[in-house]
């Protein structure tokens, strides 16, 4: 089974548009996701600030700044 996870903070209108495709790609599958606030973290915010919106899929780094609905897909039917 795969999980999502959605780094973002809050406020970020990108963040926004990245919640709306991962949680109906999710829904469809029947996949569990997760949102982090990059701000909980220090680690996250250093690593990640200038790209989020950031997807993980499984711990790895899938998509950032935008969410391809497709690809996503695809990652998560595999």
């Amino acid at each position: 089974m795969h999980r999502v996870t959605l780094l973002g903070k809050p406020g970020c209108h990108l963040c926004d548009d990245a919640r709306s495709v991962i949680s109906k790609v999710a829904a469809e599958l029947g996949v569990s996701w997760e949102e982090v606030d990059i701000e909980s973290s220090q680690e996250l915010y250093d690593k990640y600030w200038e790209m989020i919106p950031v997807t993980l899929v499984d711990g790895v780094q899938h998509d950032f700044w935008r969410v391809s609905e497709d690809r996503l897909r695809a990652a998560l039917s595999s």
